[in-house]
């Protein structure tokens, strides 16, 4: 590998806003990942089918706020351990998350993957996984952060959104950013058109983004905490 060096997001030739990177540089021996989802869980199906049990990835579980959750179904139906951790069984967040990231240590996990997880995290949480949780957002941070970003970039007359995966930190939406891709928006200004584009898009950017880290070309600039750095 060479020197590291700060990459920015150019346009691809299909005008998509991505990270530059070689895709031939590290191999994965084993990459564990421990998937958080609170909704259907449609990002962990993507990288269920998309990883799991392959290139040396393992889902080696799936964690929830939720005793219900779809995405709890969907991980036991690829014979995935779940764990639920719901607000009301513990004493306060921080409690709650201390006990998650006991469970989560237990496994081994290299990785932590927010996949429409709609709990904030405690920041002893994030301070004890720091620069293993990651996060996908449907907006090209740092425009439209937090709640319907869909809504919020329609709202806006924006022309171009997108999806953006980053790390996370105390802040919501505001770790550093690791990928992100443009999704055009409708001309009309369709909803249900652009959940869709956006969602088929955060099926192939999270896969990429998981395959970018555990080959190792990425760290985040301890001289900059904001800024991501990659090697070649």
């Amino acid at each position: 590998m060479g020197t590291p060096k700060l990459r920015h997001p150019r346009r691809d030739r299909k005008g998509a806003g991505r990270w530059a990177l070689r895709e031939d540089v590290g191999m994965v021996n084993a990459f564990r990942l421990v998937v958080l989802a609170s909704g259907s869980g449609s990002n962990l199906q993507a990288i269920l089918e998309q990883l799991h049990g392959q290139e040396g990835f393992s889902v080696v579980a799936v964690g929830s706020d939720l005793v219900g959750a779809p995405a709890l179904g969907r991980a036991r139906a690829a014979g995935v351990e779940t764990a639920s951790f719901p607000r009301d069984g513990y004493a306060s967040r921080e409690a709650r998350d201390a006990a998650m990231g006991d469970w989560i240590e237990s496994l081994g996990a290299d990785l932590v993957v927010l996949a429409g997880y709609m709990q904030l995290l405690s920041k002893p949480f994030v301070v004890r996984f720091r620069g293993r949780i990651v996060n996908i957002h449907p907006a090209l941070l740092p425009a439209f952060p937090g709640l319907d970003a869909i809504g919020q970039a329609l709202e806006a007359g924006a022309e171009v959104t997108g999806v953006t995966v980053h790390f996370v930190d105390e802040g919501i939406d505001t770790g550093p950013v690791l990928l992100q891709r443009e999704v055009p928006v409708p001309a009309d200004g369709d909803r249900a058109a652009l959940e869709e584009a956006i969602h088929a898009t955060e099926h192939q950017l999270y896969p990429e983004a998981i395959r970018v880290i555990a080959r190792g070309l990425v760290r985040i600039d301890a001289d900059g905490p904001k800024v991501v750095m990659t090697d070649e």
